[in-house]
């Protein structure tokens, strides 16, 4: 009986530490939604950097020109400078929970934290917010924020990313 309990320790505990496993690249963590782990990974790392307060390399993960929507008609921003106003005027920081693929978009759905910088979330912190993107190249191409058609309560409300 003893060896048999030691013999079920040591498989669960070498599949612990399988389950563990890295590659190194620090985008191991899987984002439930089945998109693309390419863009993925650029609305991450744009997300991360906008909610660390760094509006400058936020921007990198935009190429020039780029179409932005949020809750406005969409604008096409031909100059960094233009990059940066828009993402220094997202009141939020925000933490990617889910992407899914719709056609030429990856859907991005965060939760709302505030960031530093100019701004404030005006009690949004913890809202869910989606924003469709078109990711090419590498870059962000198209951000357009998406408002569910029919308002679940709070969250209708709150501050965009």
């Amino acid at each position: 009986m003893i060896p048999r309990a030691i013999a079920l320790f040591v498989v669960l505990g070498l599949l612990t530490v399988a389950g563990c496993g890295s590659s190194g690249s620090g985008d191991e963590t899987t984002i439930p939604g089945g998109a693309d782990a390419d863009a993925v990974s650029v609305i991450r790392h744009w997300a991360d950097e906008l909610r660390a307060g760094d509006v400058s390399a936020a921007s990198d993960e935009f190429t020039i020109p780029t179409v932005v929507q949020n809750g406005t008609p969409a604008l096409t921003l031909t100059t960094r400078q233009q990059v940066e106003t828009f993402n220094e005027s997202l009141p939020c920081g925000a933490k990617l929970t889910a992407a899914s693929r719709s056609g030429r978009y990856t859907i991005a759905t965060f939760v709302l934290t505030e960031r530093p910088g100019p701004g404030d979330c005006r009690g949004g912190v913890g809202e869910a917010a989606k924003t469709a993107f078109v990711i090419q190249s590498g870059h962000i191409r198209e951000w357009r924020r998406v408002v569910d058609a029919e308002p679940t309560g709070p969250t209708s409300t709150a501050p965009v990313i």
